[in-house]
């Protein structure tokens, strides 16, 4: 019976969420369990990783996307239409001309970014182009939208639009990789023509030594570490606030709307912070598990500075609740 009941209660839920991106999350999870199976059946590769880990990675990032903006149109209570038609346009002129690109190419055993191999790789990846500046410019208006709502919540408040800041942020390091390398360029500047315009990666070309999974490369800086990190701040930061909301059923000392939203505004701060990082360490060709002694330094000081800012966070929000008041009294 209550297994009846929370079914129930999830299709309540659910149901007032954005169907188009709903549906675009489900089949993007598909597409990564297709993805997933091509890469243990397909031995084909590129540049030292199987044709299927690119369509893998971008299903799941494309269906955190969705089902994350679904949600998040939800909670809007005016503007409804016209953030359902943003959202609707951004699956159809984004999402699926991208991971369809994407795709196209890994079953063809082609790299889908930086190539200008023939006609048609040039206009895969004009295709591919055009709906990622689509995509920012639809993420950045139901963003203004999504901020203009009334909230009870006043961390969620602060959430969601910082989210989308740090994502939008995040989703610009791609335009980085899309600029030709010093080699490109000079080879450009000398009326050559390449088949390759474009790199991941800085201080060294493209296809060395990689981390599973990821494929980020482990012997020279990635702009895709800081691509990442940015462009998922649309979960980790609402998420943030969540947490914070359930665990203040369990501790007073974030029962407290203010110290909730300081908290989430810190944490925000801090992701921002670990973009700006992993950016700046990548464009020093730096590698991501290879810091050297000026990145440990910079990321102690931004842990220090946010572990700071929680201890007065929480200090201060202790001494606004009577109970904890009555019991630091107590125990003096």
């Amino acid at each position: 019976m209550s297994a009846l009941l929370q079914r129930r209660e999830l299709r309540k839920v659910t149901s007032s969420w954005h169907k188009p991106l709903a549906y675009c999350a489900a089949a993007m999870a598909v597409l990564a369990l297709v993805s997933a199976l091509g890469l243990v059946v397909d031995g084909r590769t590129l540049m030292g990783q199987g044709v299927w880990l690119k369509p893998f990675k971008f299903a799941v990032s494309f269906s955190l996307y969705a089902i994350t903006l679904a949600w998040m149109i939800a909670q809007g209570g005016r503007w409804r239409r016209t953030l359902w038609w943003l959202g609707t346009v951004a699956v159809g002129g984004f999402v699926t001309p991208e991971i369809a690109a994407i795709t196209f190419q890994a079953a063809r055993g082609v790299p889908s970014h930086f190539n200008f191999s023939t006609g048609l790789d040039t206009t895969v990846f004009m295709v591919m182009g055009g709906a990622a500046y689509l995509g920012w410019l639809l993420t950045f208006a139901m963003g203004v939208f999504l901020v203009a709502q009334r909230r009870v919540d006043r961390a969620m408040a602060w959430a969601i639009p910082l989210g989308l800041i740090i994502s939008l942020a995040g989703m610009s390091v791609g335009y980085l990789m899309t600029a030709p390398t010093s080699d490109q360029a000079e080879q450009l500047a000398r009326g050559l023509s390449l088949t390759t315009i474009g790199a991941h990666s800085v201080g060294a070309p493209d296809g060395g030594a990689s981390m599973a999974v990821t494929g980020w490369e482990t012997g020279s800086g990635d702009l895709r570490v800081a691509h990442f990190v940015g462009l998922h701040a649309l979960q980790v930061i609402p998420l943030v606030a969540i947490g914070l909301r359930l665990l203040a059923g369990r501790l007073p000392v974030l029962s407290g709307a203010a110290a909730r939203t300081a908290l989430v505004i810190v944490a925000a701060f801090g992701y921002a912070g670990l973009t700006g990082l992993v950016l700046w360490q990548a464009q020093r060709g730096q590698a991501l598990l290879h810091p050297d002694a000026l990145t440990l330094q910079a990321a102690l000081g931004l842990c220090g500075l946010v572990a700071a800012c929680v201890a007065l966070i929480l200090a201060v929000s202790a001494r606004r609740v009577p109970g904890l008041r009555v019991r630091a009294f107590a125990e003096r």
